[in-house]
């Protein structure tokens, strides 16, 4: 099923979901590594990767939001509460958000720095820097922007795993599940007792 319908996520949305994810918290602990390496080798070629799977953050969610567009979301879980829910709006809202504005502050900080490094994604393309003033100071703030804006999505992400748990190992729920694509089991309806009917049909 590569559609949402009104049970399950379908295979698209999930696999946009566990990629970007996956490619996100790499590139936290990429960022976090490259600027503590002393070899300046290797902090270029780590630098050049990190921008380079940030462009794909950029790329696919940008896809994820022109799917999702078209592809409306499920119905919620049964079980959770309003204020569950209001948490969760505010989370993926922000970890939306994030996922455009983080790689946009990465572009911005290589866009103006005065060394002026071009940027090679994936060593394929080369990409332009951004219309921006080109300073030390314009860098250090979009550097600040940049980093500060990775750490708060990294405890909101946190936040949004923690939760997920929470609702599949405490409440058994099936809010984990579906994005494994898992479909919440049908309910269980009790059998017709033969003998109630009977007696119901002899009443009539």
């Amino acid at each position: 099923m590569l559609r949402n319908d009104a049970e399950s996520y379908g295979v698209v949305t999930i696999l946009f979901h566990w990629i970007i994810a996956v490619i996100f918290l790499g590139e936290i602990l990429l960022g976090y590594l490259m600027v503590r390496t002393g070899n300046y080798a290797l902090q270029f070629s780590l630098f050049q990767w990190h921008k380079s799977f940030g462009f794909l953050i950029l790329l696919l969610s940008g896809l994820r939001l022109l799917w999702r567009m078209v592809n409306p979301r499920p119905h919620p879980s049964d079980g959770i509460s309003r204020i569950e829910r209001a948490a969760a709006h505010a989370a993926h809202g922000f970890l939306y958000l994030a996922l455009f504005v983080i790689p946009l502050t990465g572009w911005a900080v290589a866009s103006s720095s005065p060394l002026q490094i071009p940027t090679y994604a994936f060593n394929l393309v080369v990409i332009p820097p951004l219309p921006l003033a080109i300073s030390d100071q314009a860098e250090a703030f979009w550097t600040m922007s940049h980093a500060w804006l990775a750490y708060l999505s990294a405890i909101v992400a946190t936040a949004h795993i923690l939760a997920a748990l929470h609702h599949h190992f405490w409440k058994k729920d099936a809010v984990l599940l579906r994005m494994l694509g898992a479909r919440r089991p049908a309910p269980v309806r009790p059998h017709a007792d033969p003998l109630r009917i009977a007696n119901k049909d002899t009443r009539s």
